[in-house]
């Protein structure tokens, strides 16, 4: 008794070179939206919005914005831990944009090597 592969699947040649568009298509996709998502920026608050922190797609931090009535010299403690928040905040949220939008091109497929 022969096995069938379900339609559609197996075929030989034509169907391995339809494979291979898909893949080159989806890996094209992929370059392009990393592209602009390096170049996106994402803001992180911290404190009720006194320390804001943008960041790129790239995970670099391109401005960093303090509310003066924050700065108090007897507690820099503080002002750092706020710093901290507001960056992790603005790199979670490049990750997560990342992700979701990776995620739209690959079907949800895992793709070696990326993110």
């Amino acid at each position: 008794m022969k096995a069938r592969l379900p339609k559609g699947m197996g075929g030989g040649p034509q169907n391995m070179n339809q494979i291979i568009k898909q893949a080159q298509k989806m890996q094209d996709d992929m370059k392009v939206l990393q592209d602009e998502l390096d170049v996106t920026e994402y803001e992180g608050v911290s404190g009720s919005g006194v320390v804001k922190a943008t960041v790129t797609g790239k995970h670099d931090v391109s401005a960093l914005k303090i509310d003066p009535s924050i700065v108090d010299p007897e507690d820099i403690e503080m002002l750092e831990d706020l710093i901290a928040a507001a960056v992790n905040d603005a790199v979670s949220k490049a990750k997560q944009d990342s992700e979701t939008r990776m995620e739209e091109i690959t079907g949800g497929i895992s793709v070696p090597g990326m993110f």
